[in-house]
């Protein structure tokens, strides 16, 4: 089991950078997989990128080339760096961890995307 904590989200203009952090409750060394959700509102929840336990990463094509997926197995804390930031980037994002075959998710943070 493991609980899950974003922190990061906000309101950033068209262009800017954000960073969102998950602190989990526990060691994340042996946590296969992670990653970031997110969810615009009347939209499916859709993955933006997932990071395993070897930091092979995957995004989604809306994230390739403006979106950082890492993780600091030392912290127990995994991050999404995120550039070039476009109103369609405004939504809920959620962390997200596989335990023993069992999901788990964080209780989400805004990124709002405007001027």
């Amino acid at each position: 089991q493991v609980q899950l904590v974003e922190s990061g989200g906000g309101l950033v203009q068209p262009g800017g950078s954000l960073g969102l952090s998950c602190a989990a409750s526990r060691s994340i060394s042996n946590i296969a997989l992670m990653g970031w959700y997110r969810q615009a509102p009347g939209k499916q929840r859709e993955l933006v990128a997932s990071i395993n336990s070897n930091g092979s990463t995957l995004y989604a094509d809306s994230a390739k080339g403006r979106c950082t997926i890492s993780r600091d197995n030392a912290k127990n804390t995994m991050y999404l760096q995120m550039t070039s930031l476009k109103a369609e980037d405004t939504a809920v994002y959620y962390c997200w961890a596989i335990v023993l075959a069992r999901s788990y998710w964080g209780q989400g943070t805004q990124v709002t995307v405007s001027s």
